[in-house]
């Protein structure tokens, strides 16, 4: 029992802690308000530091996942054809969330003064919009939130440079190396007075926006795990059937049990692989394969996070009083989504990174920060086993369009 309890505390006490701090923050905004303007400055170091750790965060992380890819010419078969199952994945559950979105609208509270986009240029053509998001004119700028995207194509260049440069940059490999672990240390540091910060911002919106602020809160997390569910439940199982028939379709939901509660017990994507390799197996998935996609689906293939990423984005423009089904504005969103997904899947509390992105293209205000930021904590269990349970999916929908068959007879010997 004692050890259930800590196991249960060791993955979901983040969740919980970042609960307490909501709680309290929402109790001293209602009843305290007078010393809302006294705690604010916590919230704001927090989203400092974090709008700090972040810019060297991307760098590392990517240029580092980025060198380090070994050659793969004798699987480009597999790697071409999962490529695409990752990224027609990732912007089928996006697109789905967006028509959920479209039917079923959220309404928004009342927009606080201030909360509005960055201005850009009126006179800006799409050229104009495309060169300053994806480049900057001097190696200072890409230093700045406001020019991620840029830093995220930056770094892919470095890290692609640095593969080609061979033995000579073993030295700056491992820097990069190095680098990328010390961040990411450093944002896990960063990231423990996120209860604190985050409850002290979640007074000073409640405080101004009052008690409506729960309900608007509750609506986007309800219809996440509606919708969430429904996808996971029959979304999975088309995925499944178009792999391999009525057999593909009973055969991954018999064997998708343990990796849905290992991935609900653990909220951990990387502590579900085991499992889903060995589901792997047990339906038949060329090994071939399933060691292939599986583990970079761990990393490049999250349909949870997708969902995740849609919803964010529509809640911030939400808080600010914006159109977000303008034509403009869901296309970026997906693209958003796409690199969110891809980027940021491999890196501890990489949701957050992914806020910035948004931030930095979209042009939103700080304000909306902290909403999406709690939205992602609080649904995180739900796209856990959407992000997990999807790399097992994708590596029978791999197997189907490469040709390989489903290897019956070792699944007859795993089951006798």
């Amino acid at each position: 029992m004692t050890y259930s309890i800590n196991l249960f505390l060791q993955n979901y006490g983040n969740i919980i802690l970042l609960i307490v701090g909501i709680l309290i923050g929402s109790v001293l905004g209602i009843y305290l308000p007078q010393v809302v303007v006294y705690i604010k400055p916590i919230g704001d170091i927090f989203l400092n530091l974090l709008f700090v750790a972040v810019i060297p965060l991307v760098f590392f992380a990517i240029s580092s996942s980025v060198a380090n890819i070994e050659g793969t010419n004798q699987l480009g078969k597999i790697i071409g054809t999962m490529s695409m199952v990752f990224l027609m994945g990732v912007l089928i559950s996006a697109c789905a969330t967006i028509a959920v979105l479209y039917f079923f609208p959220l309404e928004a509270p009342h927009v606080a003064d201030g909360a509005h986009l960055l201005e850009n240029n009126p006179d800006d053509t799409w050229s104009d919009k495309m060169v300053r998001f994806i480049t900057v004119s001097e190696f200072g700028k890409l230093l700045s939130r406001e020019n991620m995207l840029a830093l995220v194509i930056f770094s892919f260049l470095v890290g692609i440079a640095t593969r080609k440069s061979s033995i000579v940059a073993q030295p700056f490999l491992a820097f990069l190396n190095g680098g990328n672990e010390v961040m990411k240390n450093l944002l896990i540091l960063i990231m423990k007075i996120s209860p604190l910060g985050l409850g002290a911002y979640f007074a000073y919106q409640v405080s101004s926006l009052g008690p409506q602020l729960f309900g608007f809160y509750a609506k986007p997390l309800g219809l996440y795990y509606l919708f969430g569910t429904i996808y996971f439940i029959l979304g999975f199982s088309i995925f499944a059937f178009i792999s391999n028939g009525k057999y593909g379709l009973t055969s991954f939901w018999k064997n998708n049990i343990v990796p849905t509660l290992t991935a609900l017990g653990s909220c951990s994507s990387l502590a579900t692989m085991p499992a889903n390799l060995i589901a792997a197996k047990k339906i038949g998935i060329p090994d071939a394969i399933a060691n292939v996609v599986i583990p970079l689906g761990t990393t490049l293939h999250k349909q949870g996070s997708s969902i995740s990423s849609i919803f964010k984005i529509y809640v911030a423009f939400l808080l600010i009083g914006k159109d977000f089904f303008d034509p403009t504005t869901l296309i970026t969103a997906l693209g958003i989504t796409v690199l969110v997904s891809v980027v940021a899947g491999g890196i501890p509390n990489g949701g957050y990174i992914g806020e910035m992105l948004m931030i930095s293209v979209l042009g939103l205000p700080i304000e909306a920060v902290p909403a999406v930021m709690i939205i992602g904590t609080l649904v995180d269990p739900l796209a856990t086993i959407l992000n997990a349970t999807g790399d097992t999916v994708a590596s029978m929908l791999v197997t189907k369009f490469t040709g390989n068959k489903f290897q019956l007879a070792a699944v007859d010997s795993l089951e006798s």
